[in-house]
């Protein structure tokens, strides 16, 4: 009984002693600190970190008429068939119909009268061509058949030119002058500076007066053309006198041996008194020696039709205008402008314009231009 009653003892003291044991590891397991982490690495401060690339600003555009791009050499010119676009497409209709017909009947001529007209040929030249047309088929030096009257008409339209002058010429002694001048708006600016690239790229040396010293800007981007070109230039103070301008680049032009001086002008209504008494005292003072003024080229928008036929009279009279520079002849309807400008002012056409780029100012040529206008 007694060794029962202490195995039952002993039983009892072993079972508490491991209930003991599993509550202290249950207990130590509990109040032990957790597994350390590695903590993730923290972000470096903002002056640590490099600075993220910065996109490169663009290019500012360029200023209306100002040379796109650095110095090039010039292009092969363009034809007057390839650029007179519009007027051809003007004429394109009538031209068209005539050519459709068996013979040259009196519906034809009124189908090539108003095709003239709207081509801004002008009322009286355009009835003079046409007199003339009629006059050769009564005497039968033409038959009336479409081409043979549309080949005579292109052939009329080249002697219209006959005799004109339209070289650019150069005075006995350097330097010489060229004045180009014009109302506001008509390109003479950019005209200056397509001229200055091509006489340079021909072997001459060339001064650029900035002359407009009135319009904003006009010397900044005289001077974009004068550097692209690898001319002079010679400018001054907004609003400064016009004429010393010239005169201080005719000097400079001598100094340096240059052979030409050519001088952008304000532009100026015809209508004003002052203003084209202004334009009269820059060409005196250009003619001083050492300078020669060998041509003053008359800047005509194309684009305004008969309207340039006022302007072109009026600065004839202030200045003694040599030839017409006709620009924006690519973007006009109006090709027949050319023709009206030849009888009506008896100014030789030296130059035309036919788009924005400096091969794109090309002298001109009556056969190519009447061949461009009827093929």
């Amino acid at each position: 009984m007694t060794v029962v009653l202490l195995t039952v003892v002993l039983v009892l003291l072993l079972l508490l002693a491991g209930g003991s044991v599993a509550y202290v590891r249950r207990r130590r397991s509990a109040e032990a600190p957790p597994a350390e982490v590695e903590a993730p690495e923290r972000p470096r401060s903002s002056e640590q970190l490099p600075a993220p690339p910065r996109p490169a600003p663009p290019a500012p555009p360029p200023a209306a008429g100002t040379p796109p791009g650095p110095q090039v050499e010039l292009a092969e010119r363009p034809t007057l068939a390839a650029r007179l676009g519009r007027a051809r497409g003007l004429l394109d209709a009538s031209l068209g119909a005539v050519r459709g017909r068996p013979r040259f009947d009196e519906s034809s001529f009124e189908e090539l009268e108003e095709a003239l007209l709207l081509a801004d040929v002008g009322l009286p030249l355009t009835q003079r061509l046409l007199e003339g047309l009629r006059r050769r088929i009564r005497d039968g030096a033409v038959a009336a058949e479409p081409e043979a009257l549309l080949s005579a008409l292109k052939s009329d339209v080249v002697r219209l030119f006959e005799g004109d002058d339209r070289e650019l010429h150069l005075a006995a002694q350097a330097p010489s002058v060229w004045l180009l001048v014009g109302v506001n708006g008509v390109g003479k600016t950019t005209t200056l500076g397509k001229l200055a690239a091509r006489e340079v790229a021909s072997g001459r040396s060339v001064v650029v007066a900035a002359a407009d010293t009135f319009r904003a800007a006009a010397g900044d981007q005289l001077a974009a053309w004068a550097e692209r070109a690898g001319a002079g230039l010679v400018r001054g103070a907004d609003g400064a006198d016009p004429s010393s301008i010239v005169y201080d680049a005719v000097q400079h032009a001598a100094a340096r041996g240059a052979t030409l001086v050519l001088a952008d002008t304000a532009g100026r209504l015809h209508t004003k008194t002052n203003l084209m008494e202004e334009l009269r005292k820059v060409r005196r003072v250009a003619s001083r020696p050492p300078g020669t003024v060998a041509e003053v080229l008359l800047v005509l928008d194309a684009t305004t039709g008969q309207n340039g036929l006022v302007q072109a009279r009026r600065f004839t009279e202030a200045v003694e205008v040599t030839g017409i520079v006709l620009t924006k002849l690519d973007g006009t309807a109006k090709g027949g402008i050319v023709l009206a400008v030849r009888t009506e002012l008896g100014l030789p056409i030296k130059l035309v314009g036919l788009g924005e780029g400096v091969e794109d100012l090309v002298p001109f040529d009556p056969a190519e231009f009447a061949e461009a206008l009827f093929s």
